[in-house]
């Protein structure tokens, strides 16, 4: 038995007693194929049970699949809808997926002012591609609109996770 595999005997233990943590973590094994066969659909299925449970980093890799149509049909205002979930309590990459959705318009309509607000949040915590985004943003952004991004997020104060 692999250390892989005796990590994912554990976590389904623990996952099936409705521990979020361990459930998105069985969920990652699945999307990787880390100790169990790939399985894209289990991945989701883990998950949105984290998810469901307020567990930010599954809310965010629930959003993913939903962007990519892994395990889900591809649906970009569902991933909307779960990355702004774990943006909101402040997850640095649902944070960048939200506002990169936003200067894209996929799954809402484009927003560059949202998309700043969101990609300055992740940036400010280190996401690596915000920076880059941040410098596209500004290039087609007037000072206004970049202005009203900072100000919103200067304002933004994220929500607790409630598990």
């Amino acid at each position: 038995m692999t250390a892989d595999t005796e990590a994912v005997k554990w976590f389904s233990k623990a996952a099936e007693q409705g521990n979020a943590f361990y459930q998105a973590e069985l969920g990652y094994n699945y999307y990787f194929g880390f100790g169990v066969p790939q399985d894209y659909a289990e991945a989701v299925k883990w998950y949105r049970k984290a998810a469901e449970q307020d567990y930010a980093d599954a809310q965010w890799r629930l959003g993913l699949c939903y962007h990519k149509g892994q395990g889900v049909p591809q649906d970009d205002a569902e991933a909307m809808h779960w990355y702004r979930k774990a943006a909101q309590q402040g997850d640095a990459d649902a944070q960048n997926n939200l506002g990169t959705s936003y200067a894209n318009g996929e799954g809402v309509i484009r927003d560059d002012v949202q998309a700043y607000k969101w990609i300055n949040l992740a940036s400010a915590q280190g996401e690596t591609n915000a920076n880059k985004t941040l410098l596209i943003l500004e290039q087609r952004m007037p000072p206004e609109q970049i202005a009203e991004g900072r100000r919103l997020a200067r304002q933004f104060e994220p929500r607790k996770e409630t598990r």
